[in-house]
């Protein structure tokens, strides 16, 4: 009966203050991370992490990343393809080779720094779209290039996270299978993932629509997302990184709206909000006035990175300047995606405890900087600055 208390608990404030903070602007999962901080060990004391958080939190980011793959656009991908994958490689290699040296002058060991490269690799686009919608600029080349490159920077940071973790179990992580049996078997998942995408997500829910049973589409959409975390953990991968491909195909059948707005109430009424508090609760205040340096240098990074790298992608596939700093400013958010994958390395050991809130810090900073950021280059590329 505590957990169900607590549970009460965690959804009444993440309510109230994700309320308070979409009202001014701030994302709503910034909010519900503060809570676990403040609520958490952290700070006051009063919720830490129990067995059934940390079951109720991993449902969270298995959902989440189900709606992430829901959520992706691969027609929008492929018809802005060539500057949509110049923005996102270019957003990824960046933060991944600058952050990662950074990380490494701060004394990080070499594959923990690779890690938090990855990690600010990541972007969310959701803090973006609603910008872009004040402006009217979703449907603009600016802002379908931003879609489209976001979706293209979810799945390359899927598969970069999922080879480092191969490579950690390869190094003698939690796994005792040889490095080579792990790489066939997560071949054939991938193999077998093409073939779900392709024929057996949309047979399986068009025989879910003549069933004569409660919801059957729902509940067939969350046995395909369930199916594929447990296949990718089989294979030594995240299941986050399952649930993203099972969205993904969900995302390619008729039924992908009807399964969004399913999927949305349930992972945002119960599950969703239980991770980011979570997120909040792991993280230790004791040492943040030692790492403020390493706080504002990799927020100013984190920026710079995607401006640059992402903007810079743009501007090599015939954008303007402006342009340019519109698109590059539109991938500066980091959000859900960097705190998954955060998540996910931490737990598989790819980020230690010591830097873990740090990094959390930054993503969090990064993510509040970046719709101000944006709002300023679309200021500018209406009423450019003449000299």
């Amino acid at each position: 009966m505590s957990f169900i208390i607590t549970l009460t608990g965690i959804l009444f404030v993440t309510q109230l203050v994700s309320h308070f903070f979409n009202r001014w602007g701030i994302p709503d999962v910034i909010g519900q991370i503060l809570v676990g901080i403040v609520a958490g060990p952290a700070v006051l004391g009063w919720i830490h992490q129990t067995a059934m958080i940390e079951e109720f939190q991993e449902i969270g980011v298995i959902v989440l990343m189900f709606i992430a793959g829901l959520e992706s656009d691969l027609s929008l991908l492929k018809k802005y393809l060539k500057p949509a994958m110049a923005v996102a490689v270019g957003g990824m290699a960046l933060p991944i080779v600058v952050m990662g040296l950074a990380s490494q002058l701060f004394g990080l060991q070499w594959f923990e720094s690779l890690f938090i490269g990855v990690i600010f690799s990541a972007t969310s686009v959701s803090i973006s779209v609603a910008v872009l919608r004040e402006f009217n600029q979703i449907d603009s080349k600016e802002g379908a290039t931003v879609l489209g490159a976001a979706v293209a920077d979810d799945i390359g940071g899927v598969l970069i996270l999922s080879v480092l973790i191969s490579l950690m179990n390869g190094k003698g992580g939690e796994s005792s299978t040889s490095l080579p049996l792990i790489i066939m078997m997560q071949a054939i998942f991938f193999g077998g993932t093409y073939l779900l995408v392709r024929w057996l997500a949309p047979y399986l829910m068009h025989l879910s629509k003549r069933m004569l049973t409660t919801a059957a589409p729902a509940v067939m959409a969350m046995i395909l997302c369930l199916g594929m975390a447990s296949l990718a953990d089989l294979v030594h991968l995240s299941g986050a990184v399952g649930a993203f491909f099972a969205g993904i195909a969900v995302a390619n059948t008729k039924a992908r709206h009807d399964i969004a707005e399913a999927f949305e109430p349930l992972g945002y009424a119960v599950f969703i909000p239980v991770f980011f508090v979570n997120v909040g609760l792991v993280m230790r205040l004791n040492h943040f006035l030692d790492s403020l340096v390493f706080i504002v240098v990799m927020t100013i990074l984190a920026c710079l990175t995607k401006l640059i790298g992402s903007g810079g992608g743009a501007m090599l596939m015939g954008f303007d300047r402006q342009s340019g700093y519109v698109i590059g400013s539109g991938m500066i958010a980091r959000g859900e995606m960097a705190l998954i994958t955060a998540q996910i390395g931490y737990e598989a050991h790819l980020l230690s405890s010591k830097y873990y809130s740090d990094v959390i810090t930054v993503v969090v900073l990064a993510t509040v900087l970046a719709p101000f950021i944006l709002k300023h280059a679309l200021k500018r590329l209406h009423h450019p600055v003449t000299y």
